[in-house]
């Protein structure tokens, strides 16, 4: 039953974490549509440290939290798939210092009504753009966002039961190599072989008979 259980459990936890393996996805597809605006603007790649103009930090941040979550992704399905308590505890800290964030922000935005200040200039003008892209799909935006948050309560929780649970046993059957049958083998009754006298007397006459003629 804990093996049937385990292993849905895994199964739950690889799928949550592609949903956010999914996300990491399409941040880092929108990072590289940001950066390559940039470049046709500006004529060079926005990751120069001699360039004229001021860093797009929203560029960085939204490409930094997309490989994130790539990582993260990456390390649910290793925890998930050995169950090692080592894999899962750094999933466990990455997922809750992920939420923490998410719940930073989101609490700025809402009881701050100066919230833009906080944030510094971006040059490129793709806070701007995201910024208001949010305010005219607020609805879908609202729903994505809350799906995202569940989906990652909802890995933090799986991955908590299956440390819960321990790591795999594996056996090569379920009655082989049992501890409760190796007494057994101790007083088993001991095996006699039984050889045909004749057959013996046979080969033991046979050998004498060779000697004498020699």
């Amino acid at each position: 039953m804990a093996r049937v259980l385990r292993s849905c459990i895994q199964s739950i936890l690889k799928m949550a974490n592609s949903v956010i393996g999914m996300a990491g996805l399409a941040m880092i597809l929108y990072s590289a549509w940001m950066i390559r605006v940039w470049q046709r603007q500006m004529g060079e790649l926005p990751f120069g440290h001699d360039s004229d103009y001021p860093s797009p930090w929203f560029i960085y941040t939204f490409l930094g939290l997309g490989v994130m979550f790539c990582v993260i992704t990456c390390l649910g399905h290793v925890a998930a798939e050995t169950a090692n308590g080592c894999c899962l505890y750094l999933y466990m800290v990455f997922v809750v210092l992920l939420i923490m964030l998410e719940a930073a922000v989101t609490v700025d935005v809402f009881l701050n009504q100066d919230w833009e200040k906080d944030f510094p200039k971006d040059p490129s003008g793709s806070f701007d753009q995201f910024k208001n892209f949010i305010r005219s799909n607020y609805e879908m935006c609202k729903w994505i966002g809350l799906s995202l948050v569940s989906v990652q309560g909802l890995s933090l929780l799986l991955a908590m039961i299956l440390k819960a649970l321990g790591p795999h046993q594996y056996y090569d059957s379920d009655d082989e190599y049992s501890p409760d049958r190796v007494p057994l083998l101790k007083n088993a009754p001991p095996q006699y072989v039984v050889v045909d006298q004749g057959y013996v007397h046979g080969s033991n006459n046979a050998s004498w008979l060779k000697r004498q003629d020699k």
